[in-house]
């Protein structure tokens, strides 16, 4: 009951700004919906990129410490390594293999 005796003690104002935030309501929340939109669908779709950059990134690293691995096991068992270059058929040759 006291809760309901300070609402009232507050008067005709307390009311007035009710009925303003009612009658507001319907032009207002559109609007801000059709400005939301844009704002939700530029955070997911950033969201997306860095989501698909950390799977690329992760999925290198995974490939290089697979490498390193098989690269220790190889060095392990004693068996011949083969030396890895980035462009495939070129690699530096130095003077003591000459």
């Amino acid at each position: 009951m006291a809760l309901l005796d300070d609402m009232l003690k507050g008067g005709l104002p307390g009311v007035l700004v009710g009925v303003g935030v009612a009658l507001a309501a319907p032009i207002v929340l559109p609007a801000a919906a059709a400005g939301a939109r844009p704002l939700a669908k530029a955070l997911i779709r950033g969201g997306l990129f860095v989501a698909t950059t950390v799977r690329e990134v992760v999925a290198e690293a995974g490939e290089q410490l697979s490498d390193l691995v098989a690269e220790v096991q190889a060095e392990q068992t004693g068996g011949p390594t083969e030396q890895r270059t980035e462009s495939g058929g070129s690699r530096i040759v130095t003077p003591n293999e000459l």
